[in-house]
């Protein structure tokens, strides 16, 4: 039951997604000769040398694409892969007839870059994709889980944009479709990386039982206590290692502060964390 639950809830996303990522080219770029990259751009300057849909010729390129991830991930990635294409090719070849709603290209790069961004990253948090390029993408994450997202996109995306250079002949429309790229990584990034990003602090002081005491009780945190020798005077230490989210770090440095003015502090970022409070070790990294 709690399986089903999920599984329709990932579906309405998916079509909620599906809708956003159709608007945003079919009334924001592909009017405005705004290729934003991918499997989509390819698909806006096709339908300038013939006359089908660019929604059509979006989901024709996509067959061997699928099939791809249908022998990569099996069946049940790809009916949710084939489900949200579906619907990206039905809601483009409607909303293409009422146009762009603005002429302005900054406006139009900005907005439609972000509703991408923010749709690829639903549709991925579902656990499925909108085809093309995100089929790609996700194979090459198996094999290269280090590279994020968002960079692989980034590098598939140039591509298209210097070809709507060559087939537009205008500099200035490809410019634009650079900016509709780069907003949309980074809506994508933060809806897929932001909520995980924490700061990780190290703290050496005379007082660690009481800072770790007040962390606890205050920020609702644990903390981690890791011996230590110091190198110079051969001292016996006590390292409290604390992973915090950001919005939660200038409290922790605060109690820090009140406890031992002289203690000793690193700070650094954690772009992903898993365990209790944030992502699930055994999910698929995105």
């Amino acid at each position: 039951m709690e399986k089903a639950a999920k599984r329709i809830k990932d579906y309405i996303i998916l079509t909620a997604a599906a809708c956003l990522y159709a608007a945003a080219v079919s009334m924001l770029l592909d009017p405005n000769d705004i290729a934003p990259g991918g499997v989509t751009g390819i698909a806006i300057l096709l339908n300038r040398f013939v006359q089908i849909p660019t929604g059509t010729i979006n989901l024709l390129l996509n067959v061997p694409i699928v099939a791809l991830g249908l022998w990569k991930f099996g069946v049940r990635f790809i009916c949710s892969t084939m489900y949200a294409l579906a619907l990206i090719t039905v809601f483009m070849n409607l909303l293409s007839p009422y146009g762009a709603v603005t002429d302005d290209l900054l406006i139009a790069a900005v907005l439609g870059g972000a509703l991408i961004g923010a749709a690829l990253a639903l549709v991925f948090r579902s656990g499925a994709t909108t085809g093309g390029v995100d089929i790609i993408v996700k194979v090459l994450r198996t094999k290269w889980k280090h590279i994020k997202t968002n960079v692989l996109f980034l590098a598939f995306d140039s591509m298209v944009i210097i070809a709507s250079w060559l087939v537009f002949g205008d500099l200035t429309v490809a410019f634009y479709a650079g900016i509709a790229v780069v907003v949309s990584s980074v809506v994508m990034d933060k809806f897929l990386y932001g909520s995980d990003e924490a700061k990780l602090f190290f703290i050496i002081g005379s007082e660690p039982a009481k800072m770790k005491q007040r962390i606890m009780s205050e920020l609702d945190i644990t903390a981690t206590i890791i011996p230590a020798v110091g190198a110079y005077t051969g001292n016996e230490k006590e390292i409290l290692m604390v992973v915090t989210r950001k919005q939660m770090a200038p409290r922790l440095e605060e109690i820090v502060k009140d406890e031992d003015i002289s203690a000793f502090m690193i700070i650094t970022s954690a772009n992903e964390i898993y365990g209790e409070g944030y992502k699930d070790i055994t999910g698929e990294k995105l």
